[in-house]
């Protein structure tokens, strides 16, 4: 069988050649196939990166064919789409739990049995489980359905977090790849094998148990195919209803944070072919640019980090600014041979009252609490990437002391922007989410790539950055300042 058509009478390129035709059981395999996915099936998408399809496919297609002998489950893996580094596997079977899984014997569908099976292939070479590599599992996710592993106020996605150690993360848009729908999300599990393999099993459990409304239309969809593809496959956005979490828009809110970085930083921020920063950008799920179009040498130019955030939730933004700060700031070595980082963040004048506070109470207290030399510059010493509606809040000290600063005055940039205060109180009823950062991002680490300050990776905020006396920003522009 040559693959289903889609509406215009051609192959998709989302179909494959791999659903079931080897062999001589293609009469079987015809009958099941053509009733596709029902509105009750349960249904993944594994994104496996196309070096490694090989694992799956097997010679001749002797795997495949032994993965849906072995669960009963069907497994189709689509063709390569042009500019994406992975290839979609549509894994579905009957909602029923007829399989056995694990120590313990738990029942689950066939779908769920031959993700997990499919997922070891992947990740296991050659009979060898490493339970320290350290793996990303990502998987697309209709966004009709995304809202039932996010849950109210992310609680969901929290309490696996919590559970399982690993990082899950929605990345924003601009990570979805071509192979993706329009209509899809990108569900990215980082972490060792044993954590992955917990959260993934969480996560496959909530989505087997809420199923997508637009799932029967998965086999004759088109791919994202960029951005500039137009939208999803006739059909298909009628149905892409609004999902819980998300849909709330006074809940998400766009965070972004501007940094001031020497021209001569940008190597070790961009890394050869660009491999730093997209580890960064997949790491932490932020958008993270560049711009060096207006900079000459000797110049600064801007890096801009943002995404798209619900503030109960852990900030990609902030996340991303705590990596990049390192590989962003100016360096200097003191006569005693301590590295001492200077960091440089542009800041609305709208927002900058939040840093100041009354009488300069707010900076005052988080200089005493981090000991770093925070400055908000006065305007003659601005950049001339500097907007007319900008300020530049300086930041130096040694890297543990300059990251618990950043920290700070990031935390409660985005308190602002959220209207909410670091004392717990809100205009919208949110709680107090400072300080939460420290415990929520991963350990430090080295090996981005580039030489860090002192080898402190990217910047020693794990620790606790605020004293526990942190007062409530200040949510009234001070105009221009001239120095705090």
């Amino acid at each position: 069988m040559a693959g289903q058509k889609n509406d215009y009478g051609k192959k998709s390129p989302y179909q494959s050649d791999y659903h079931g035709n080897e062999g001589g059981n293609s009469n079987r395999t015809d009958e099941r196939e053509s009733h596709g996915i029902g509105p009750e099936d349960t249904v993944y998408r594994y994104l496996c990166p196309s070096r490694k399809i090989g694992s799956i496919i097997g010679r001749g297609g002797e795997i495949v064919k032994q993965l849906r002998s072995d669960t009963q489950a069907k497994i189709r893996i689509n063709e390569s789409v042009p500019g994406c580094e992975e290839r979609v596997v549509i894994i579905y079977s009957s909602s029923e739990e007829t399989n056995s899984f694990g120590d313990n014997n738990d029942m689950i569908s066939p779908a769920q049995d031959a993700l997990f099976k499919v997922h070891d292939r992947v990740v296991v070479e050659e009979d060898e489980y490493d339970e320290t590599q350290i793996v990303t599992v990502r998987m697309l996710v209709p966004s009709d359905q995304i809202g039932c592993v996010i849950g109210k106020g992310g609680q969901v996605v929290q309490n696996i977090r919590s559970e399982t150690h690993a990082q899950i993360r929605i990345l924003s848009n601009e990570h979805l790849p071509n192979c993706a729908l329009n209509s899809d999300e990108l569900l990215q599990i980082s972490g060792d094998t044993v954590v992955v393999r917990k959260a993934l099993y969480q996560l496959s459990s909530r989505l087997h148990e809420n199923p997508s409304r637009s799932q029967h239309l998965l086999l004759s969809s088109r791919p994202y195919m960029g951005p500039h593809s137009g939208g999803p496959p006739m059909g298909l956005h009628s149905l892409m209803g609004p999902y819980n979490y998300k849909n709330d828009t006074s809940d998400w809110r766009d965070f972004s944070l501007r940094f001031v970085c020497p021209t001569e930083n940008i190597g070790a921020v961009i890394g050869k072919g660009g491999a730093i920063i997209k580890q960064m950008r997949q790491e932490s799920g932020a958008s993270i640019k560049v711009d060096s179009s207006s900079s000459t040498e000797g110049d600064d130019c801007l890096i801009t980090v943002s995404s798209k955030e619900v503030f109960e939730d852990v900030s990609p933004t902030i996340d991303a600014a705590m990596r990049l700060q390192p590989r962003c700031s100016e360096k200097s070595e003191k006569d005693s041979g301590v590295f001492v980082v200077t960091t440089r963040l542009l800041v609305p004048s709208s927002r900058i009252g939040c840093l100041i506070g009354k009488g300069g109470a707010i900076i005052s207290e988080m200089r005493s609490s981090t000991r770093a030399n925070i400055r908000i510059l006065n305007t003659e010493n601005l950049p001339k990437v500097a907007s007319d509606d900008e300020e530049m809040v300086q930041i130096s000290g040694e890297i543990n002391v300059a990251s618990n600063a950043l920290l700070q005055v990031v935390t409660r940039l985005r308190a602002n922007v959220f209207e909410v205060s670091m004392d717990g109180s809100s205009r919208g009823g949110r709680g107090n989410n400072a300080g939460r950062y420290d415990q929520d991002l991963p350990p430090p680490v080295d090996g981005y790539g580039g030489a860090q300050v002192s080898g402190s990776g990217y910047g020693g905020y794990t620790g606790r950055g605020s004293s526990g006396r942190a007062s409530s920003p200040s949510h009234i522009s001070h105009g221009k300042h001239h120095g705090y």
